[in-house]
């Protein structure tokens, strides 16, 4: 099967810039490095882009590459063959994993090193009131939690794993047209932890942890919105060899309430008014998130016009200060109306048109 052209493995025009060549590899790196992406073709297309990126990152094999395609480093056509086992990924995979990770198929290091838990995510749904107020809740989280009965280890009679001699990983030589380079993978007889044992754990099957759901009482800062996350630290899943463990994350799902709207830690009310009402003036008893409160309406109210009560909006976890509440004046033209009412609107319409504005209006449209 034909290679595919470097530059559309890594998504870049031919005139790319080693700034961006370098920032699509290590995209492509972080998508489909073996250790982190499970899938059956993953470690044929992370290798794809390495291969394409250590030609492409060297301004002198650029150049060859441009004139001459695959054909500059192919051994079967009588080109030297480019051997980029010596190629240096470190800044890299340095960058995207903490140093933690190395080239194809593992680990730079030891892979047995202490390293921290994965983090989880827990959606939590809330009322509008309780992200409003702040609350007290309880939440279940499903996560995995160090196994009790071998404390972590996975067995007991713990002996130095004889296949990796400890390091927790395989270093093998590939070698392919292009010549030959070097992969670590993580050893299959001890995971990757570099002990084995004379008996393992029957509850965890030798990993050490154990999958468990439990409920955690979490206080809910004052103010959150819909798609807000929480992070609670220590709360995710148990660290690898004796590592820490990582965080939680709970990411808020409010509820709508059915009078107010929210922007920010603004809050939003339609008050409806008769026309009576808007012409004349009135006083309003209207609900807030802390109460009724009295409103007058000034005579000559405009349809949509905006009333502020100041402080009576929603606290905001990240700032100080409340927000307002903003009750927007909502006319509503009535579509029955009684013979009384009807009398009434058509004698005020007669006085409206005996106006000398709708009498001017009247002569220019003759």
């Amino acid at each position: 099967m034909s290679k595919r052209d470097y530059y559309e493995v890594l998504g870049v025009s031919k005139d790319a810039s080693q700034d961006e060549i370098k920032s699509a590899f290590r995209k492509l790196a972080k998508k489909y490095h073996p250790d982190i992406n499970h899938d059956a073709d993953a470690p044929e297309k992370f290798k794809e882009a390495e291969e394409a990126y250590s030609v492409l990152s060297d301004e002198s094999k650029r150049r060859q590459y441009d004139q001459y395609g695959h054909a500059a480093f192919d051994q079967m056509n009588g080109g030297a063959g480019y051997d980029f086992s010596d190629f240096d990924f470190s800044d890299i995979f340095s960058d995207l994993f903490g140093g933690g990770f190395s080239s194809f198929g593992g680990f730079g290091g030891r892979s047995n090193r202490a390293s921290k838990g994965r983090d989880t995510l827990t959606k939590v749904k809330l009322t509008f009131e309780e992200a409003a107020f702040g609350c007290k809740k309880d939440i279940q989280v499903d996560t995995m939690e160090e196994c009790e009965h071998c404390h972590g280890n996975g067995g007991t009679g713990e002996h130095t794993c004889s296949r990796c001699h400890g390091s927790g990983v395989i270093t093998a030589e590939q070698r392919t047209i292009l010549g030959s380079f070097m992969t670590r993978t993580t050893c299959p007889d001890c995971n990757g932890k570099g002990k084995t044992y004379d008996k393992v754990c029957s509850y965890c099957k030798g990993k050490g942890k154990v999958r468990v759901t439990k409920t955690l009482e979490v206080k809910i800062p004052a103010g959150v919105d819909n798609g807000n996350q929480l992070r609670v630290p220590g709360k995710g899943e148990a660290g690898n060899n004796g590592g820490p463990n990582g965080d939680l994350y709970l990411e808020f799902v409010v509820a709508k309430h059915p009078l107010f709207d929210r922007d920010g830690k603004d809050i939003y009310f339609k008050l409806p008014l008769t026309i009576p009402e808007a012409v004349l003036g009135c006083k309003k008893v209207i609900p807030t998130m802390y109460g009724k409160v009295e409103l007058t309406i000034p005579a000559g109210t405009q349809p949509d016009d905006k009333m502020r009560l100041k402080g009576k909006g929603l606290e905001d976890p990240n700032s100080y200060g409340k927000g307002d509440m903003y009750v927007i004046l909502d006319m509503k033209v009535p579509t029955k109306l009684t013979k009384e009412q009807k009398k009434l609107y058509e004698e005020l319409n007669k006085i409206e048109n005996n106006d000398s504005f709708f009498k001017k209006l009247k002569d220019y449209l003759k």
